[in-house]
Formats: C-alpha cells, sequence, structure tokens
C-alpha cells in the first residue's frame, strides 16, 4: 500500500485502528517503557521485554497513510482484534487494563 491512494478497506482499517488505539505515540512509547522496567517483566536484549505488537503498533502510529506496508495493515488489524478480545469486563481491572494499554488502548478513555 505505498501508492498515493489509499483503497477504501485500508481507509476503514485506518479509522478504525485509530479509534480503537486511544494514546497517543508518546503515551504508548513511555508506558511501554514504563512497563518493561518492571522487574518481574524487563529482560535485556533488543526489545528491553517491550511487547513485540506494542512496539509494531509505536511504529505505525509513526506512518501516514499512504506509506503503509502489508504488515503495517496486518498489526492494524491484529491490534483491533487484541482490543475486541480483551475489551470486556471492569475497566479497572489492572491486569486487563495494562495489556490492552500495552497496546495503545486505555479502556478507562474508551
Amino acid at each position: 500500500m505505498t501508492s498515493e491512494s489509499v483503497d477504501p478497506d485500508g481507509e476503514l482499517l485506518w479509522e478504525e485502528f485509530h479509534r480503537v488505539v486511544n494514546m497517543t505515540s508518546e503515551e504508548l512509547r513511555v508506558w511501554l517503557l514504563t512497563d518493561a522496567s518492571d522487574e518481574e517483566t524487563f529482560r535485556p536484549g533488543p526489545s528491553l521485554g517491550v511487547a513485540e505488537l506494542g512496539r509494531k503498533v509505536l511504529h505505525v502510529l509513526g506512518k501516514r497513510k499512504v506509506d503503509l506496508t502489508d504488515d503495517d495493515l496486518a498489526t492494524m488489524r491484529a491490534t483491533i482484534e487484541f482490543v475486541e478480545d480483551h475489551a470486556g469486563g471492569p475497566a479497572e481491572d489492572d491486569r486487563r487494563r495494562h495489556a490492552l494499554m500495552s497496546v495503545g488502548h486505555d479502556p478507562l478513555r474508551a
């Protein structure tokens, strides 16, 4: 999807992704680094223990629609699916909230 026009399915996916991801890229970046720095989750290495899907979401948030790749579209679909699968339940459930925030969705803002 690197042409200057975005297909209608890509447009809908873009809108849904940005509706579901309700944290800014800066908020997500800070959250991922903070969450990964937890004594139980921090791992040495290139990922620093940061959730892989969260890293990919952060990458997509830094792109323009016309620059999306097939991998970016897959990330957007996976993010939407993850949020939909985990959206039920009380927003105050810290474990669930932290999992959702790792992909850029804060249920307390929904």
